[in-house]
Order: C-alpha cells, then structure tokens, then sequence
C-alpha cells in the first residue's frame, strides 16, 4: 500500500511539473489557463505543485485549455517516472541574490528535470495572504524573514523532490539554511553586481534604488559579505558568464549527475 501512495504521489509530481511546462510553453498565467478550463487557479496551483488529486473530468479541462490531450500528458509524466525510477531523485535548492536567476534558471531546469518548480516567495506571498510590498510595507523585514523560516520548515518537514528558488537572505537564517543543506542539493547561481542590478530593474523594480546614490555600493556589500555563505552550496554556476541557457543546462546536468550518484 506505501508503495503505491508513494507511486500516485510520484505521478502527481511528474504531471504536475508536465501542465507547468505546457503552460509555461503557450505562455499562460495560471489565471489565463483557470479562465480558459474553469479550474480555480488556486486548485491549478496546487496541481502544478504536485499536490492536487484532480479529478478525471477536471484533467481533460486543463488539457483542452492546454491545446493537448490527457494521454499526452499522461505519458509525458510516465517518462519522467521510468528515468525516475532509475536514479535518486532529490531536491535542488538555488541560492542567490535577486537578480541571480534563481526563477528563470530554476522554472527551465524544472521542466526539463520533471520536477515541479517551488519559489519560496511566492510561497510566502501565498501564506501572509499579501503581496511582498505589502508584506514589507507593512509588518516589516522581519515578518517577512519569519515567514520565509516557517515556510522552509514546511518543505522540508515532508520534503520532496522539486527545485526551489530560494529567496537571497536563506544563508542568513543558520536555523533554515542548515535544514536546506542537509535535505538539498544547493546550487549558487553566481552573478556581477552589475548584473544583478540590471536584471532586477528589467524585471521593472527600481525599488531598492529609488533615491539612493548608494546603492550600488550597498548591493556590492552584500555580495562580499554573504560570499562565504554562498559557497558553501554544493556546486556553483556563474549565470554572467554562462548566460540563461547554458545555465539552465549547466543546473540539470548537475542535478542528474547526483540523482545517478556520480
């Protein structure tokens, strides 16, 4: 009976990680793709994650809405699980600074892992019932530090496998980045100051240098002093110098090579 939970739950994974990857193809927000199978974007939400037990009817509503079929999405999933059953799968945690990129890095090599995708803050979002700025607005950095704690508690009281963006301050927190390396295979997503600035105002947040000539040097500070911490993950790639794609490819074959043992 364990045995075949642990395989529903395997398939659940798997399907999910494949109706995250068709989305992400077709572009479609979780709201767009809820609007167009009347599935409620938060049971969406919990179905990418693996975690929603959906009904028959309810699956070949999403599939429609993603432009396939049920079986496709079906052996999709069955194929991740053949190579699954063949190697250790784990959970990989990347670590970085905003900018470093943690989400576009880590949502690609999911897909191409079969893994579902977790990002803690949008984790967190999803447990304070607020948006970030709100958060921080309103109850401040710590509330949000004490969020981001309990949050990584809860993945790893059951953990399972996924890759996880991590938010950039984990490394500080001795309590939850000591779980993280102890359950995860850690990744440093390594990149220059200057691209970490640049990626987050594309990312359209001028937040952090609104109004503060110092800014740059403050980020730099940062860098330097979170360093050491950073390089205790198990492996690191420099996304300045690989770029996106190489990146992405770079963290999946790091992630197959230690679900093989190598």
């Amino acid at each position: 009976m364990c045995s075949i939970l642990h395989d529903m739950g395997s398939l659940l994974s798997h399907l999910g990680a494949e109706i995250r990857r068709r989305r992400d193809g077709r572009g479609l927000t979780l709201r767009e793709l809820s609007e167009r199978s009347t599935v409620s974007p938060r049971f969406l939400s919990l179905l990418e994650k693996g975690e929603g037990n959906i009904s028959a009817l309810r699956l070949v509503q999403v599939a429609d809405a993603l432009g396939a079929r049920v079986s496709e999405l079906f052996q999709a999933s069955e194929r991740e699980l053949e190579l699954a059953a063949h190697t250790q799968l784990q959970m990989v945690a990347l670590l970085g600074l905003r900018g470093a990129g943690k989400s576009a890095v880590g949502r690609r090599a999911a897909a191409q892992l079969g893994l579902p995708f977790i990002e803690l803050d949008a984790e967190i979002v999803e447990r304070a019932g607020m948006s970030l700025e709100a958060i921080f607005s309103l109850h401040g950095p710590e509330y949000y530090r004490r969020l981001e704690v309990a949050v990584v508690d809860a993945l790893l009281d059951n953990p399972r496998p996924a890759v996880i963006a991590t938010g950039g301050s984990i490394v500080t927190h001795h309590h939850a980045f000591e779980r993280l390396c102890t359950v995860a295979v850690t990744v440093f997503l390594k990149a220059t100051a200057e691209d970490h600035w640049n990626r987050v105002v594309a990312q359209g947040d001028v937040r952090p240098m609104a109004n503060r000539k110092s800014a740059m040097q403050e980020l730099k500070a940062i860098l330097r002093a979170r360093r050491a911490l950073y390089e205790r993950a198990n492996h690191t790639v420099n996304t300045s110098v690989l770029g996106l794609e190489r990146s992405v490819a770079k963290v999946v074959g790091l992630s197959r090579r230690e679900r093989a043992g190598a």
